[in-house]
């Protein structure tokens, strides 16, 4: 990310690139006006002078770091020294960077040999340590591509997600796994390409329910010739790759010779492989004509919040778009939020060759630089005032403008409910983080707990935790002993966290409260108001009063005693609706049939439920495939593939003599003799 633009008090600090050899000579002494700075600021930009001075005027990355090794921020620079200097101000910066300096206790620097490269390195140390003080790509998932393999002799369309390292095309990408399967879809009718995997293909006998419904042509089973096959995978190429109208074009001339020569059973299958075409073409919504491949970035602004809008064009045709909502500093401008955010989003993604951006930003020639330089081949940024281009990008905004929308309508909506909450519960303060817990197991086997977050944005599915049931001496289907397992673990690490807190900050004891014989923790300098609490306003425990009589007793052993907790007793015949509350110090209660908190209350026991469940069963899968091979330590997947390769199975590795695991490939006599031993000892 590019830095803020502060107001600069000094003359010599206003253009970089002019500043003259006198500046390393800046004044570091405290000005008059200094004594207004906070203390905080003071003993932040004492830090930042004392590694101003040893740098060079190159290239780099800088790091601020806080007291407790957090990165505060991270920012790239032409000239290391002249951007740090900027810092060494006592005053004149906005509310966000003087916070930023104030929670500095140290700085980390990397020089490069380029700006283009330290431009490349802050994206990657912002993806990676996601510093609170810069803009923040979140739900930052691979999008998926359409592969068109290379590597067997009759190739295979498939969805891909993830390293590019297998042999192939390809297109992409797309906006979500909808828009691919939706294309691969259309393209078996209109390319009869086969998607079944190698191992499928080359164990198949006769052709498979997709050849019968004419949506394969059957290479597996040689219905169709090689020299045919790798025409239909040649126009596939060429449709994906933007040739959509040539190809249609040479199919239309073969189904008109088709019914020339009364070939009327194969003009049908052109004909129906045409109208596939124009499927795809026909809804893919906005098609541009002029435009065969681009990234268009549409941005939006509402209430401090932004959104930015991709809409991904490949060979002609609208490739589906996606919402991001980065976390940024409401003091930004919409084009410094989406300098930093392009940036990020092209770390680890390959650009199209034209990215339209709905604001100038200040890298753009920078970044055509790096993008270009990676991919090979030129990358043009471009800001369109007319013509088509416009209209993509007019498109984009209003994508934008409408999610941003919709998002801020849910959090004004899930705040109601937060509100509705707290009332029907009695809660003095409102509640921004509410967690719900739920244990799932069969019998007590393969026991697990669930805990699930939900605050004003909705589920906050990157809180969730899940527990692996570990107390040796529980009875097999004890939930209440479950629910103390899972509270003590969660509630303890709680503590821990908020001990550490109260350990000395920037060189500060913090006050000890006789009246509550605790410390009362130091206030870290630039925390962040708006983050969302580490700690529950109201916990919701999924059971009656005998799961609620539990928790209670293990928040009390560990001293917690000011979190809200609510039982949920099911309804009889477990009906929704008819559910009843239990909460400290109030007889048992039901609310009215119709009350918004019931639902609420409902929606989030339901996704513990699920939550929970999902957890179970996922673990349930993994025990029912679990190989002894992988009880053996020093037999990693590489031993284990030779010993099953070897041996056909795990029973069969058991049985084997000494001998024979010593003479087998990839195995030395050691583990030879680590396995032998393993098994021998097993059995008896």
């Amino acid at each position: 990310m590019t830095d803020p633009k502060d107001s600069p008090p000094l003359q010599l600090l206003e253009d970089e690139d002019d500043l003259s050899e006198s500046a390393s000579g800046i004044d570091l002494e405290l000005h008059d006006e200094a004594a207004a700075a906070p203390e905080s600021v003071r003993r932040g930009v004492a830090v930042i002078r004392k590694h101003w001075k040893t740098l060079p005027n190159a290239p780099g990355v800088y790091r601020m770091i806080g007291a407790d090794g957090e990165v505060l921020y991270v920012g790239k620079a032409k000239s290391l020294k002249n951007r740090v200097a900027s810092y060494t101000r006592l005053t004149g910066h906005v509310d966000r960077i003087a916070r930023m300096i104030a929670a500095t206790c140290s700085m980390v620097f990397a020089v490069t040999e380029t700006e283009t490269e330290a431009l490349l390195l802050e994206a990657n140390y912002i993806k990676q340590l996601k510093p609170r003080f810069n803009v923040l790509l979140r739900d930052d998932k691979s999008f998926p591509y359409i592969l068109l393999t290379g590597d067997h002799a009759s190739p295979q369309l498939t969805k891909h997600r993830g390293a590019r390292g297998r042999k192939g095309d390809y297109f992409g990408p797309f906006a979500n796994a909808g828009a691919v399967n939706r294309t691969l879809h259309v393209l078996e009718r209109a390319f009869l390409l086969r998607t079944c995997t190698d191992s499928y293909f080359d164990n198949r006998t006769r052709p498979c329910l997709l050849y019968q419904i004419k949506r394969c042509a059957g290479p597996c089973t040689g219905e169709i010739s090689s020299e045919n096959y790798a025409e239909l995978v040649k126009e596939t190429r060429d449709f994906l790759s933007g040739k959509s109208i040539a190809v249609r074009e040479r199919l239309a001339n073969d189904m008109l010779q088709a019914a020339e020569n009364l070939e009327f059973e194969k003009a049908a299958q052109l004909r129906d492989r045409i109208s596939a075409l124009s499927t795809i073409q026909g809804t893919q919504g906005i098609n541009p004509r002029s435009v065969e491949e681009a990234d268009v970035f549409g941005l939006s602004e509402q209430a401090g919040q932004f959104c930015i809008e991709i809409v991904f064009f490949r060979a002609f045709q609208n490739w589906g778009n996606r919402a991001y909502f980065p976390r940024a500093d409401k003091n930004l401008t919409p084009a410094e939020v989406l300098d930093s955010f392009v940036a990020q989003f092209y770390a680890d993604k390959p650009a199209a060759r034209l990215v339209l951006l709905s604001h100038k930003i200040e890298s753009q020639e920078l970044l055509e630089e790096a993008l270009s330089a990676r991919a090979g081949y030129r990358i043009e940024i471009a800001v369109p005032q007319r013509g088509e281009k416009k209209d993509l990008l007019d498109h984009a905004n209003q994508n934008a403008r409408e999610a941003l929308s919709r998002k801020l309508a849910d959090t004004a909506s899930q705040e109601k409910l937060l509100a509705a909450l707290a009332a029907a519960f009695g809660l003095p303060e409102p509640i921004r983080r509410v967690e719900i817990y739920d244990n799932s197991h069969i019998m007590g086997t393969n026991a697990v707990g669930a805990m699930v977050v939900a605050g004003a944005s909705g589920f906050m599915k990157q809180h969730y935790r899940t527990f692996n049931i570990k107390t040796p001496d529980l009875t097999p289907g004890d939930d209440f002993g479950m629910m103390r397992e899972v509270l003590k673990r969660r509630f303890a690490r709680l503590l821990k966290e908020k001990s550490e807190e109260v350990q000395e900050v920037n060189g500060e004891r913090p006050d000890y409260d006789i009246a509550t014989d605790s410390y009362v923790p130091v206030e870290k300098p630039g925390a962040d108001p708006d983050a969302f609490p580490a700690r529950p306003d109201l916990v919701l425990i999924d059971g009656g009063k005998g799961q609620l009589e539990a928790a209670r007793a293990v928040l009390e052993e560990l001293g917690v005693t000011d979190v809200p907790m609510v039982g949920i007793a099911k309804g009889p015949d477990r009906d929704a609706g008819r559910e009843t509350f239990f909460v400290p110090g109030r007889e048992p209660f039901k609310l009215p049939p119709r009350d918004p908190a019931l639902y609420f209350v409902q929606r989030l026991r339901d996704e513990a439920h699920r939550f929970a469940i999902g957890t179970h069963r996922a673990k349930r899968k993994r025990e029912f495939t679990k190989s002894p091979l992988d009880e053996i330590a020093g037999i990693g997947p590489a031993r284990k593939r030779a010993l099953l390769l070897a041996f056909g199975t795990a029973k069969a590795v058991a049985r084997a003599s000494l001998e024979d695991l010593e003479r087998t490939s990839g195995v030395n006599k050691a583990t030879a003799k680590l396995v032998y031993d393993f098994f021998h000892e097993t059995s008896g």
